[in-house]
């Protein structure tokens, strides 16, 4: 019975003593690839007690798609709507294109100064009120307070 212990014992000496020259060894150079300054080739994954190779825990997958921040550049056809009325108040001249170039950023800036408004030729809820195209109440009063939900605090 002590000879079969002892081959027992030495047979899984055998077996574990591969394993641990093989980790202790460097990983092989690539044909070459050290030589031409590329990062060399990374070592195998090593294995657990379970023997099992570890692997990085799976990144979460987005049920939701992302809202981009800020705000969003107006569709053409909005373009065309606003150099519309910026020709109706006689400020734009030619066929409305939908492409927000130089004779529209001209038109706005002559309207915004022509209304009283901080004249930058950029859009603003408070331009597309007086052209006619905005909320009523954009850019003149807070937001209006909806049923079942807290009020909101200026930030």
């Amino acid at each position: 019975m002590a000879l079969a212990i002892g081959l027992a014992s030495a047979t899984v000496a055998q077996e574990k003593a591969p394993a641990k020259s093989a980790a202790s060894k460097p990983p092989a150079k690539a044909s070459g690839a050290a030589d031409q300054g590329e990062a060399p080739a990374p070592a195998p994954a090593r294995e657990s007690s379970s023997g099992a190779a570890k692997k990085a825990p799976a990144k979460k997958s987005a049920s939701r798609a992302r809202r981009s921040r800020g705000q969003a550049a107006p569709t053409t056809d909005r373009i065309r709507e606003i150099q519309e009325a910026l020709h109706r108040a006689g400020h734009y001249r030619g066929e409305p294109t939908g492409k927000w170039d130089a004779s529209t950023t001209t038109a706005m800036r002559n309207f915004q100064q022509a209304q009283g408004l901080k004249a930058t030729g950029k859009l603003d809820a408070v331009t597309l009120q007086r052209l006619g195209l905005g909320s009523p109440v954009a850019g003149v009063a807070p937001p209006r307070e909806t049923s079942g939900s807290p009020p909101q605090t200026p930030r």
